[in-house]
């Protein structure tokens, strides 16, 4: 299980790395269009925000699952304490709730995307497919979020799994 978990992560980050390069590339020769040709690439800021999203999107679960969602350490001398690990699976479980309303949202959006056939503006890539894929990965980090290992502090490890 532990190899496939593995995988799975070089696999998305590999996703985020070729999606990223890709809107590096694509806004390079855009902004080169603009200025040497007064000709923007067509749909670029279609693909842009379709790439923003899978990047975003895609590195959701993983950021989740490695704990690395923003914090403030301003308490952690506090808060690393061993008695209060019940705070820190209250906490995994209100983020695993809001990634899951995040989820339900974007599942939502789905049937009304499709009902009134929501596009992009200039490619007219359906809209549906983004929201099932926001869906999916909000889902699967709200399950991380749930499985997550204790927070860590270089300086109170050994404190705190004690």
């Amino acid at each position: 299980m532990k190899r496939i978990l593995e995988t799975a992560q070089h696999a998305i980050g590999a996703v985020l790395v070729v999606s990223l390069s890709l809107m590096v590339a694509l806004t390079f020769v855009d902004v080169l269009g603009r200025r040497l040709l007064n000709t923007p690439v067509f749909g670029a800021t279609d693909i842009t925000e379709h790439l923003m999203a899978i990047i975003v999107f895609a590195g959701l679960p993983l950021l989740t699952a490695r704990r690395g969602h923003l914090s403030i350490d301003l308490l952690d001398t506090w808060l690393l304490r061993p008695g209060l690990r019940w705070w820190h699976k209250a906490v995994d479980i209100l983020i695993a709730a809001v990634l899951g309303l995040i989820a339900w949202q974007y599942f939502l959006s789905i049937g009304e995307a499709q009902a009134i056939s929501e596009v992009s503006p200039a490619l007219t890539i359906p809209r549906a497919w983004s929201y099932a894929f926001m869906s999916a990965t909000s889902a699967v980090a709200a399950v991380a979020a749930l499985f997550v290992g204790p927070p860590r502090h270089p300086t109170h490890t050994e404190e705190f799994e004690a």
